[in-house]
């Protein structure tokens, strides 16, 4: 142990990191076309200069957009499913994209590069034509919980925050994936989350599977605690990590549809 210590602090860390927190894949292997949605491709470009693609999937009723954070594994085409569900129960706008070096996105993937992707997202939204920049909802699962608290502390006219399996840090993750190993305090990415979640000025739903057997539930409620009001938290009951949408259903998405209806005092609630 000592010795594997000792050679992490000797610079091999940083490689063993980014395979432990990033999942990057490339192929984009369907579109919202598969499942009868308009879409519309979108490229856009960080303040690096790296080029990003994302999906934009008009609403049916809403004034409401989704501007999805998703997690560590796979790319936005991993998430179909998922869309279709959310776009069809709370009739919102999406938009969701892949950080660098995931899917048809250019560059290397780090913590930085996330918030500078998901700030490049945030202000091609704000600049898209007929959208209200007021009713822009962020929405963080897992990894991507992390990317959305730290743009609602950037940017505070975001109109809600919704957190889907949150984690409270890299290094509490690092405790509960390597029990033995104490590399916590050697890594370099942080995604701290739990020390800026009082930060947050926006109305906040937390969200966490039941049986989460990869960020356990109690990290989701310990972030709940140190969130600052207004806040709820919904468990999603039998749910694991990556079956939130599944095993949660119609029960899941009512619940979300009756935190976005609050948002919306203009009497154009999402229909659910």
């Amino acid at each position: 142990m000592l010795v594997l210590t000792l050679v992490l602090a000797g610079g091999c860390v940083e490689p063993l990191e980014k395979r432990f927190i990033f999942f990057p894949y490339n192929t984009i292997e369907a579109t919202p076309r598969v499942f009868g949605l308009a879409y519309e491709d979108v490229y856009f470009t960080a303040e690096d200069g790296i080029k990003l693609n994302g999906w934009w999937i008009p609403g049916t009723g809403s004034p409401i957009t989704l501007l999805w954070f998703h997690g560590n594994g796979g790319n936005i085409s991993h998430r179909l499913e998922n869309i279709k569900l959310r776009h069809d129960r709370l009739k919102v706008n999406i938009f969701i994209f892949d950080y660098r070096e995931y899917g048809r996105s250019e560059g290397k993937v780090s913590e930085e590069g996330t918030y500078r992707d998901a700030n490049a997202a945030f202000h091609y939204l704000r600049g898209r034509p007929g959208l209200d920049p007021d009713k822009i909802v962020f929405f963080g699962e897992s990894l991507g919980s992390a990317v959305a608290v730290e743009m609602a502390i950037r940017h505070g006219g975001c109109a809600a925050l919704i957190l889907e399996s949150p984690f409270l840090s890299i290094s509490a993750m690092a405790r509960v994936s390597f029990p033995f190993l104490p590399i916590g305090p050697l890594l370099r990415t942080k995604y701290d989350t739990i020390s800026k979640i009082g930060k947050v000025r926006a109305p906040i739903l937390i969200v966490h599977g039941e049986f989460d057997e990869i960020v356990p539930f109690e990290q989701g409620r310990r972030l709940f605690e140190a969130a600052p009001e207004p806040k709820e938290f919904y468990t999603i009951r039998g749910a694991h990590h990556n079956d939130t949408y599944l095993i949660g259903g119609k029960a899941y998405l009512d619940a979300l549809g009756r935190f976005l209806r609050r948002l919306s005092p203009d009497g154009q609630p999402p229909r659910v």
